[in-house]
């Protein structure tokens, strides 16, 4: 890809490049996930008892809360996100830009941590800083750069001093109606959603458009397979469905090249499948998930652990071979004696081995 961008630099710089104009196509595009693959529209009571929500009982179920038209609550505010990241807006155009956002968090007292101090009574810890974010793995993205980290070193200092290295894509449910909560299909799809990413083109974002990001991913999680949702698109809205049916149509010809790459037609069939999972919401996890529940009457909670059940019979059906269980058992024992052998030769306090953690986001990039 560098040879065909006639690109000059580094290879290291060349895909860090690219990996962050991947992020910013999708921060663009992810709502498309969360409605293909959003498998979280209710919630069982417990889970918001003494919290504000907005959601409705399940018809006479008052055990189940969940919205009409919901998809994915996990990656709305009552899950995964954060009233004190609500401010946080990092720059994905550059390393440098996300590099110097997250360390301005990682140094930056939030007064609501202050107020509950560092330490308790007896001078143990509380948290390890009163800072917005304390540690990098704490902020909340769908999708974040990452680098296989040395021992004892920062993600941060990682990404700077070696590029990126892969994503992580963090806003996928865990499917409860699947053994292992993903199949290979969706693999497929999320291959080709992430190669057109990579492939199109990704201008520079600005912050009204990371603004206008978060209102789409809250628009979809809450009422994504409503047929009259619109989501906003530059200056303008467009409807879900007609925008989702046009950036299936462009990843399409992307699955085909990784068809061709890979032979067969696993790729197409993949997207084939999402573009009737659009016109047909009642295929999508969420929708199939809600339907059970109407048609057995048994409650969220019930209706999970019946998955649960279910996954848990599978795989006491098809046992490991045991060359493979000796081979795990092996490593799990090797990995104990690793962790006992580290154990034993710590010399640091705890203060000082977050003190000298710390001082890693003490770095030059200018």
């Amino acid at each position: 890809l560098q040879n065909h961008a006639q690109d000059r630099g580094s290879l290291k710089d060349f895909k860090t490049d690219r990996y962050f104009a991947l992020i910013r196509n999708f921060k663009r595009h992810f709502w498309l996930l969360l409605y293909l693959f959003g498998a979280a529209p209710a919630v069982c009571r417990s889970f918001v008892a003494g919290r504000p929500h907005g959601l409705i009982p399940f018809g006479a179920d008052d055990h189940s809360l969940h919205m009409p038209y919901a998809t994915s609550l996990r990656m709305g505010d009552l899950g995964y996100q954060s009233d004190a990241q609500a401010s946080l807006i990092v720059c994905y155009n550059d390393l440098r830009s996300y590099i110097n956002n997250l360390r301005g968090a990682l140094t930056r007292p939030y007064p609501a941590y202050e107020q509950i101090g560092l330490r308790d009574s007896a001078n143990r810890h509380l948290q390890l800083s009163t800072n917005l974010l304390q540690i990098e793995n704490e902020f909340y993205s769908a999708i974040r750069p990452k680098r296989t980290t040395q021992d004892n070193e920062t993600p941060l200092r990682a990404l700077w001093d070696r590029g990126v290295e892969y994503v992580e894509v963090r806003c996928l449910d865990l499917n409860p109606l699947l053994p292992v909560g993903i199949d290979q299909a969706q693999i497929n799809f999320l291959d080709s959603f992430l190669l057109h990413c990579l492939l199109s083109d990704s201008p520079p974002a600005t912050a009204q458009e990371y603004r206008d990001i978060l209102e789409n991913q809250r628009a979809v999680v809450y009422r994504g397979r409503d047929p009259a949702l619109t989501l906003i698109d530059g200056d303008g809205e467009v409807g879900l469905r007609a925008r989702a049916e046009q950036l299936l149509g462009e990843i399409s010809p992307v699955a085909a090249l990784l068809d061709s790459a890979h032979g067969g037609n696993a790729y197409h069939t993949a997207v084939v499948d999402a573009q009737e999972r659009v016109t047909r919401p009642e295929l999508i996890p969420a929708t199939r998930i809600l339907t059970q529940m109407a048609e057995s009457g048994r409650t969220y909670f019930q209706t999970a652990l019946d998955h649960a059940r279910q996954h848990r019979a599978h795989f006491l059906d098809s046992p490991l071979d045991p060359a493979v269980a000796e081979e795990y058992d092996a490593m799990a024992a090797q990995s104990h004696a690793e962790q006992r052998a580290l154990e034993a030769a710590d010399t640091l306090t705890f203060e000082q081995f977050l003190a000298d953690y710390y001082a890693q986001y003490d770095f030059d990039t200018t």
